[in-house]
């Protein structure tokens, strides 16, 4: 078997491992789960920080770099302002103008 197969092979497995175990997980714990996703994106910017330093202008591994950085704080970004949609919809009439917790 060749790289690229069993690389395809792990992608395939992966995804639909985490369909089925995404799917079973109740609508109480989607916030808990999105934290602990943005806290692994947060390794992927720490990590992509990490090989642009290192890159010592080799060009493929810069632009790799770059890519990995901004697509890691694109979903950084995004987790944290859904996370904060899903937490507003607890918040009571008086403080969600506001902008605090009940």
């Amino acid at each position: 078997m060749s790289f690229l197969s069993e690389a395809l092979w792990v992608l395939l497995l992966g995804s639909l491992l985490g369909l089925e175990l995404i799917g079973k997980v109740p609508p109480t714990l989607h916030t808990p789960l999105m934290s602990g996703a943005n806290a692994i994106s947060g390794i992927t910017v720490v990590a992509s920080l990490t090989l642009i330093a290192q890159a010592n202008g080799n060009r493929p591994l810069l632009v790799l770099g770059a890519l990995s950085l901004g697509l890691a704080l694109f979903n950084v970004v995004g987790g944290f302002l859904v996370t904060d949609r899903m937490l507003a919809m607890f918040r009571t009439g008086a403080n969600r103008a506001k902008g605090g917790a009940q």
